[in-house]
């Protein structure tokens, strides 16, 4: 199991908070908890595995911690996990978009918490199935996107793939886990573009699945929120 994560609970709602590190306690995770975003941040957020982060707080809002986190190198790489309440859908994108690794919407129960953390801390700690093995490729298990040659292969038979798709493609290998938006995506994909209609993203992102056979089921919708490559 977890024995040695350790998790940083950050939640204004002291209750739910202590609830919830009593009983990631008794699931063998070593927890800390935090009433605020600048209780969080007097730690050393480094040293955590996953941080679970109520997105509506007080003075410093969740997605501002999360900023801050994902911009300072040393703690960028810390698995975050977004909590949120039905009715803050935007809040929850710019949270995906800053690069949270997913998100739970309140009120939620103890068993789907430790279903994602588990998930999220297996993603991370495996995430050398999706590691660049030498900057000239991206992979992920038999699916092989070369960076020298812009080429995508799947169990070595080269697929053949406009630049767009293997642009989205690449996105989404490189980032197992995270969920981008069809907005981010139409910014980093169609720079230059006046227009480009989200149905246009959707298209490219069908053709994708059709084309690399059975890792197509990997990349995945989330719905209102957009697309991403998970395990």
């Amino acid at each position: 199991m977890g024995t040695s994560k350790r998790i940083l609970v950050v939640d204004d709602e002291e209750t739910l908070c202590d609830t919830l590190g009593f009983n990631l306690e008794a699931e063998g995770y070593e927890v800390d908890t935090a009433y605020s975003a600048e209780e969080a941040l007097a730690l050393d957020l480094s040293g955590y595995d996953l941080v679970l982060l109520d997105i509506m707080m007080g003075e410093i809002s969740g997605t501002q911690l999360a900023r801050i986190m994902k911009t300072n190198p040393a703690t960028a790489s810390v698995p975050i996990i977004f909590c949120t309440a039905k009715d803050t859908e935007e809040d929850m994108i710019n949270g995906l978009d800053l690069g949270a690794d997913d998100y739970i919407v309140k009120p939620y129960s103890l068993r789907t918490v430790l279903a994602r953390i588990r998930t999220v801390l297996r993603r991370t700690s495996a995430i050398k199935c999706a590691e660049r093995t030498d900057e000239e490729k991206v992979s992920y298990g038999g699916l092989v996107l070369s960076l020298r040659n812009h080429m995508c292969t799947v169990d070595g038979r080269e697929v053949k793939m406009p630049k767009k798709e293997f642009e989205i493609l690449l996105k989404l290998v490189s980032n197992i886990g995270k969920v981008f938006s069809r907005a981010a995506l139409i910014d980093e994909i169609w720079p230059d573009e006046v227009v480009v209609l989200d149905r246009v993203v959707d298209v490219n992102i069908t053709r994708i699945r059709q084309k690399i056979g059975e890792y197509g089921k990997h990349v995945v919708t989330r719905s209102g929120y957009g697309y991403g490559f998970i395990e």
